[in-house]
């Protein structure tokens, strides 16, 4: 599925507005500090009136050495950088700012689009769940175990471990990671939680509902004349550096859904692409839904983490609830 022409113009309006933003907050940071350091405007231009002097010269047809233009500023940069630093400002103060240091908010490293590009495009095309929001409100610093005690609180923080080693390693491990157990017991939080992280560190994440993940499929596989956008789609689950798929077994089965569960893991496998589930299911569970060959590729190459405990969402609308009534 590719990106309609609109699509495509409206993520590059938002890069022209990140570089529109960082440069007026250089300029304020400019302004402040011509105003607040004494003999750095004055060097400021001496800088520019250097360099059009010597500009100038050249045009005249002196032979001059660059050089001598090249240890001057140099020379004039020095006494600038001693005056921001001694006035207490960091020596990076002045330097353009941008989201993304790599394609410096350009969406393009050279000829290729830079990873925040291709987020882009995967949470233009795909993300009907609203991924960016969701890392907002499920993330590490929102974790807490104080719903959790003996085995669950075992089991929790052992899947919290296993997930830090997988955001950790992400780069020079293949991993995947099954993440089972009661409902309301943290796992798609969990998974979020990774999500976040990753895209952080620019990789780039496409979170489904199971059914979600389904319905999508479905509604181009029996498209005949959408077999363009089909191959785009396949090509980005495939290809995706993390997918996760959530609260499987929550989709509708059949032989449609198994076949296509089944190919994309198998996929995914091959190109050593990690993947994240989470269901509420059990492992039988899931054996009486899906094929043998399913759970077996599961077991075989997914880490296992069992979560288990009460309801957290019963919990903590209870908790609200007794404090709504206490007021």
């Amino acid at each position: 599925m590719a990106l309609t022409n609109t699509q495509y113009d409206a993520i590059m309006h938002e890069y022209e507005e990140r570089r529109s933003l960082h440069r007026q907050e250089l300029e304020e940071r400019q302004r402040y500090v011509y105003d607040n350091v004494p003999g750095y405007k004055e060097l400021e231009d001496e800088t520019a009136s250097a360099s059009v002097e010597f500009g100038k010269r050249l045009l005249m047809g002196e032979r001059l050495d660059r050089s001598i233009l090249k240890k001057q500023l140099a020379e004039i940069a020095g006494k600038k950088l001693t005056l921001l630093t001694d006035a207490g400002f960091s020596s990076d103060y002045l330097d353009m700012g941008y989201t993304c240091q790599d394609c410096k908010d350009t969406g393009y490293v050279g000829n290729e689009k830079c990873h925040c590009f291709k987020q882009k495009i995967i949470e233009t095309l795909y993300d009907k769940s609203n991924l960016k929001l969701l890392t907002k409100s499920a993330n590490f610093k929102r974790m807490s175990d104080k719903y959790y005690s003996g085995e669950d609180l075992k089991r929790f923080l052992g899947a919290v471990h296993t997930s830090e080693d997988f955001i950790n390693n992400f780069n020079s491990d293949y991993q995947n990671l099954f993440i089972y157990g009661t409902v309301g017991t943290g796992k798609s939080f969990l998974s979020i939680c990774v999500a976040n992280e990753l895209l952080k560190k620019g990789h780039s994440v496409i979170y489904f509902s199971s059914s979600g993940l389904f319905n999508l499929l479905s509604e181009y596989v029996f498209d005949a004349k959408a077999k363009q956008e089909l191959h785009s789609i396949y090509d980005d689950l495939y290809n995706c550096e993390l997918l996760i798929i959530d609260d499987l077994g929550t989709e509708r089965t059949n032989s449609f859904v198994a076949s296509e569960l089944f190919s994309c893991l198998n996929e995914r496998d091959n190109r050593k692409r990690s993947t994240i589930i989470t269901t509420n299911l059990s492992l039988e569970q899931l054996q009486a839904i899906y094929s043998d060959r399913i759970i077996s590729r599961i077991i075989s190459n997914y880490k296992l983490l069992k979560m288990t405990g009460q309801d957290i969402r019963k919990l903590k609308k209870i908790a609200k609830k007794e404090s709504e009534d206490l007021q």
